[in-house]
This record gives structure tokens, C-alpha cells and sequence, in this order.
């Protein structure tokens, strides 16, 4: 009861003082402090109901003797929420802003606090700081007073709540906010304070102009040499720096110019911490690691470069780690670094040199959608324009059979899809009797037939061009295989399409032009009319169309 008098009393005295002397309100304040310091239930509210709280506002306007006692106050009353928006309506956030000024760290620190904890949650009033300059004294309190570490903590506090708001990003632009951030982060007593720091540089990050900033200012650099340092360990807050760390350093390389300071022609000294990721025990640094090679291998010479660093030997590698029963992110992202190295005609010929086919195949057995989608694509892109490869792996049993399967994954488009573009690359590319054989016999033409009638135009055109290739090749060996499957029916189908695509008819035309060599097949557009089907296309409003109908007419009528 006693506590409950002596907050009334005060309470009372404050609501009736006109002066503000500052003797005669210094106990009163002492007792809202020791009652609130107490964590007194319902102390709070009942002191911002009092009505004393415009008096307070009040005080701190005059900055008097009793300003960090009040600032004190105002900051343990705000942390709890139902009294914020009496602390608002009084003007509390305007009186306090201009405190931020003061060269005393004590009365910086109740500030901080005050504003932080009013303003918590509440977006409008978060603007209005941004609007009113608080950004930039923020960041320069943290480089003037860098070892004050509570204080260090309320700016933080402070950068993380605003950093999602473009206003506040374009205020740190103009404030070199990375070299404060990355002092910091290489002086952060405990995991706590990385996080926040982590968190902070993380939304700051996602503006091209600030992740440029923090590649220059060395932030990618004291993110490794922060790894580097936790590395080993087993605390599970030193393992969720590590995580999130070097997710930040993947993502400051999505810019292709931050990238490309930070690869530094395979020197930089990220680059070769992230090489050293891809050989590390640790899992999300194996993860990172592949990711950020994948994001290196965004242009030609980089993707060059690292190949002749020997970079494919370590992805090989930590892809045959996670065959059986890996990790599905980790190898998803290997293959796509893999996929990205294989861009440049000369790395397909190097890396299909140091056996890259070879070793990737042992992924053939896995039961992942993820993996075996980027699996398709990564062969794919090996043989693309490499008539070795295609015939290599188009004659490979084992590896058809598979890609078999894949053709009928019905529970998972994008497998079924990649495995039918395979299919139909082996054969482009290879132009390969041998390779045309083994897909006829491993049952592959039907699938390249529904390929052909796929949704996608890319497809369609591949599928049309794979099997005017066999056609051409070997026309007897496939045309028992196209009539089970009713190749022309689908074919004419295609040309009487009203909205079917000019190319993708094309591609139809040359594929027929194939099939006519062969009598079984001619025999059957006969019967189909197919030459009414033709007649009709010569009148297509696309000249290079309605030109290769009359071709295709004039081809089948000579022989016929």
C-alpha cells in the first residue's frame, strides 16, 4: 500500500506543478523511477492516465537538470504498449528527437530508448522519424561513441526497426553506413549483437546502392573473416551467424558490379573463402558456398576463369558427399553451378575432358525432383553444340532408361519437361545413327512425339527438329515407331491449328518433308489428305510459311 501512496502522491505533485522546479519534482520523479525500475503491474498506464505525461513533454523541452531523469522515465513508462500512443498525442517523439544532439552519452542512451520503444511497431510515427533527420544522427552517434555499448545497441536497435522503409535506405546512402556497421560487426562482444548487425546489413542489402556501398566498404570481407573465425565450433549461435552471414555474402553478389569486385579475376578473398566453403563440414556452408559460385558464373570470362582455377573438381566432389540421403539444397545448388559453368563453349570441352558427365551421373539415382530437374538441365546444357557428348550419353543405356522415367513423371512438370528437352538434345546434337537407335529402342520416340504437342513453343520446336533429324538419318529404323504412335495425325493436327505458332508449324513442315522419303509414311498422308491440309497453309499470311507448304506440296507431288 505504501508503494501504491507514494506513486499517488507523486503523481499528484507533478500533475500540480506550474514552475517545474526542479528541487520539487526531483523526488517525485525518483518515485515514478523506483516504481517503474520495480516492474509495478499497471504502474505504467496508471501514470500515463494521470494526465502528468504533457508535463513531462514539458520538462524536456527546457532541458533542465531533471532532462535525463525524465528521459529515464519516459523510456521504462514506453516499454509497455498500451501508454504509447498517450506518450504520442503528447508530443513526446518531437521533445525527444532534438535530444539526440546532446554530447551526453547517458542522456543519448534514455533517448534512444524512449523513441525506440514509442515509435516500436508504428510505421507512421517511423516516418515522421525519418522525415525529421534521425538517420544520420544515428549512425553518427555510433562512430562517435563505437566502444559505448548499450548505446551502440539502441542505434542498432533502432537501423533494424527503419531499415525496411526506402525513405530511411536512401537517408544511410549519403551516410557511409557500412563502415560503421562493419566496425561493429568486428567488434561485437556476443552473438546477440552480430545478429543484429546481420540482420540490419540483410534489409539494407536488398538496395543495389548499399549492397555496392558494403562491397566497397569491405562489408563481404568482414562477413568471411567472421566465418572464418567461427568455424569449428559447436554454439548454436555461433552455427546461426555462420547461416546467416554467408547467406548475406550470396546475396550481396546477386549485383552483377558488387559481384564482380568481390570474384576480383579469382583472387578476391571472398572468392576464396567461398572456394574453401565447398570443401567445409559444415552444411549451409556447403549450401552458400555452391550458391555463390553459381552467382560468380554469371558472365562468360568469370566462368572461364574459374574453371582454370579448378573450381569443378570441389562442386564434383561435394555433389557425390550428398548422393545418398544428402542434403537436396546443397546438391540442387551444386548443379546449378555446374549448369552456369557450362555456359561458355570452351569450359563444355574442358569439363567434358575432366570427365564432369562421368561423375554427375552417379546423381541419376536420386529420388529428388529438385536434383533430378537440375540434374536434366545441368546434361543438357553439357551437350548442347557438343556432338561428343550427345553421342556419349545418347548411347548410355543406363542413363536413357532413367531419362525414361523421368519422360512419364506425372507428378512433377518441370522433371518431365527437362527430361523430354534431353532427349531431344541428344539428338540434335549428336546427329548420331547409334544415338537415334538407342532412343527408338529404349521406347524414347513417343515421347519425343508428345513432346512435340507440348504447351510450350521452345519444346514443341525442339521435339519437331529432333525427329526431322532422325528421320533423316534413319527413317526405316523409326517409321513403324512414328505410326504406333501417330506421328502424322498429330503433325496434321498441328498445320489445321488456327492459333497454333507460325514457327512451330514450320519446324511440322520440315519434319514432313523428312517422312516423305519414306513409302510407309507417304502412303499415310495420302490417306490423311494431307495434301489439302498443305494447299490450305499455301495461302498463310506468313510468307515463309505458306512458301515451305508449297515445298512440301511440290515434294509430294513429284513422288507420288
Amino acid at each position: 500500500m505504501a508503494d501504491v501512496d507514494s506513486l499517488t502522491e507523486a503523481l499528484n505533485a507533478i500533475s500540480v506543478s506550474t514552475e517545474l522546479v526542479e528541487q520539487e519534482l526531483k523526488p517525485h520523479l525518483d518515485t515514478l523511477l523506483t516504481v517503474l525500475l520495480e516492474k509495478k503491474k499497471g504502474a505504467a498506464v496508471e501514470i500515463a492516465s494521470s494526465g502528468i505525461v504533457p508535463i513531462l513533454a514539458q520538462s524536456l523541452r527546457k532541458k533542465s537538470l531533471l532532462t535525463n531523469q525524465v528521459a529515464l522515465v519516459v523510456a521504462e513508462m514506453a516499454r509497455e504498449a498500451a501508454v504509447r500512443d498517450t506518450c504520442i498525442e503528447a508530443g513526446l517523439v518531437k521533445v525527444l528527437v532534438p535530444l539526440l544532439n546532446s554530447a551526453d552519452e547517458e542522456l543519448l542512451l534514455h533517448t534512444g530508448r524512449a523513441i525506440g520503444r514509442i515509435c516500436f511497431d508504428n510505421t507512421a510515427q517511423q516516418d515522421q522519424l525519418v522525415q525529421s533527420g534521425v538517420i544520420p544522427r544515428l549512425v553518427a552517434i555510433m562512430r562517435e561513441y563505437p566502444e559505448n555499448d548499450p548505446l551502440v545497441n539502441v542505434c542498432l536497435l533502432a537501423l533494424c526497426n527503419l531499415a525496411d522503409m526506402d525513405t530511411a535506405r536512401e537517408a544511410l546512402v549519403e551516410v557511409g553506413v557500412a563502415e560503421v556497421l562493419t566496425a561493429q560487426l568486428k567488434r561485437a562482444p556476443d552473438a546477440e549483437r552480430r545478429h543484429i548487425i546481420l540482420e540490419v546489413l540483410g534489409s539494407l542489402g536488398e538496395s543495389d546502392v548499399l549492397k555496392l556501398q558494403f562491397v566497397e566498404s569491405g562489408v563481404p570481407k568482414a562477413l568471411s573473416e567472421m566465418i572464418r573465425g567461427l568455424q569449428g565450433g559447436s554454439d548454436p549461435h555461433d552455427l546461426c551467424s555462420i547461416k546467416i552471414g554467408s547467406n548475406l555474402i550470396v546475396s550481396l553478389l546477386l549485383g552483377d558490379e558488387s559481384m564482380q569486385k568481390c570474384f576480383g579475376e579469382g583472387t578476391g578473398m571472398v572468392y576464396q573463402d567461398v572456394l574453401s566453403w565447398l570443401q567445409s563440414s559444415n552444411t549451409q556452408l556447403q549450401l552458400s558456398g555452391a550458391l555463390a559460385i553459381a552467382n560468380f558464373a554469371r558472365n562468360d570470362s568469370n566462368c572461364v576463369k574459374m574453371l582454370e582455377l579448378g573450381v569443378v573438381p570441389h562442386i564434383l566432389t561435394l555433389l557425390e558427399q550428398h548422393v545418398d540421403e544428402g542434403d537436396v539444397s546443397v546438391q540442387h545448388a551444386g548443379l546449378s553451378a555446374l549448369r552456369n559453368l557450362a555456359i561458355p563453349a570452351t569450359n563444355k570441352v574442358r569439363m567434358l575432358k575432366d570427365g564432369v558427365t562421368e561423375r554427375i551421373r552417379t546423381l541419376l539415382r536420386s529420388d529428388m525432383p529438385p536434383v533430378q530437374f537440375k540434374l536434366l538441365g545441368t546434361l543438357r546444357m553439357m551437350v548442347d553444340g557438343q556432338e561428343e557428348a550427345a553421342t556419349v550419353l545418347g548411347k548410355d543405356e543406363v542413363l536413357l532408361a532413367r531419362v525414361m522415367e523421368w519422360c512419364e513423371a506425372r507428378d512433377h512438370a518441370g522433371v518431365r519437361g527437362e527430361a523430354n528437352r534431353l532427349l531431344a538434345a541428344l539428338i540434335r546434337h549428336s546427329r548420331a545413327p547409334e544415338v537415334i537407335n538407342a532412343v527408338t529402342k529404349a521406347d524414347g520416340v513417343r515421347h519425343l512425339i508428345s513432346m512435340a504437342t507440348s504447351e510450350h513453343v521452345i519444346m514443341q520446336n525442339e521435339a519437331l527438329v529432333a525427329l526431322a533429324i532422325a528421320s533423316a538419318i534413319d527413317i526405316d529404323s523409326m517409321q513403324e515407331s512414328f505410326q504406333e504412335a501417330e506421328l502424322l495425325p498429330t503433325l496434321q493436327k498441328m498445320l489445321e491449328d488456327p492459333v497454333g505458332a507460325v514457327e512451330v508449324k514450320f519446324s511440322a513442315l520440315g519434319l514432313i518433308c523428312s517422312l516423305a522419303n519414306s513409302s510407309m509414311m507417304k502412303e499415310e498422308m495420302e490417306s490423311l489428305n494431307l495434301k489439302e491440309t498443305l494447299t490450305k497453309l499455301s495461302g498463310h499470311s506468313s510468307t515463309k510459311l505458306a512458301t515451305q507448304a508449297d515445298t512440301v506440296l511440290a515434294m509430294l507431288s513429284e513422288t507420288s
